[in-house]
């Protein structure tokens, strides 16, 4: 009997993954001996990768050592404004050149995602499933490739937006919006809703920023 190969692992995306996760937070210091035992891989393939997130500005130097890079007021305003942009551009390209089958999986998504409204942690991840599937759905690879990089940026916020009081309904809401307007193949309100979403989610985190200065006094 012929044996498998063995899978190799990606330390690149575990680590990634580890981080827009929230199991490494801004500001924590990554060990290379750690994350080997963690992810149960040796200690090159975790070096390389700690370099390529380096040179990505996801990891910064403090020191001798590698931390989890954090946006300050400004990066989070330029990140938001490309995001708008961009993800607006999806939903465009989305509402011209999606499959009927991939405007059927954007809708059940919407419907699935209704059942976790009360889960910010798992809301999130489904939000970063439904808009992954719009930027697969503008079917525009360098469009894909763009979007890719502002959200593997978005890992270093700390916190959700989809954690604010009453935050978790209105998105759903907006985002049944914008699978309307790809439904019905209307490209600039496509565009309209999914620039509006994100300007939403903008000022939530904002104000959720200025609550958390107010409470550090």
């Amino acid at each position: 009997m012929t044996q498998k190969p063995p899978v190799q692992t990606d330390a690149y995306s575990l680590i990634l993954e580890a981080i827009d996760m929230g199991v490494y937070k801004p500001g924590d210091r990554l060990v290379e001996s750690d994350l080997a035992d963690r992810f149960g891989v040796s200690r090159t393939p975790i070096r390389e990768a700690l370099q390529r997130l380096e040179t990505q500005s996801l990891l910064e130097r403090d020191g001798r050592s590698l931390i989890v890079a954090s946006l300050d007021h400004n990066q989070m305003s330029e990140l938001y404004i490309v995001r708008r942009e961009l993800e607006g551009l999806a939903a465009r390209l989305a509402a011209r050149h999606a499959t009927p089958e991939e405007v059927a999986l954007l809708r059940a998504m919407v419907t699935a995602d209704d059942a976790l409204i009360n889960d910010p942690a798992a809301l999130a991840r489904a939000n970063r499933r439904f808009h992954k599937q719009i930027h697969l759905a503008s079917h525009n690879r360098y469009l894909v490739q763009q979007l890719d990089l502002v959200h593997r940026t978005m890992a270093l916020m700390a916190t959700t937006s989809l954690a604010a009081d009453g935050r978790g309904e209105i998105a759903q809401s907006e985002h049944d919006g914008i699978v309307r307007a790809i439904e019905a193949r209307d490209e600039e309100a496509a565009d309209h809703a999914l620039c509006e979403h994100i300007s939403i989610a903008f000022m939530t985190r904002l104000k959720q920023d200025a609550d958390r200065r107010e409470a550090q006094g």
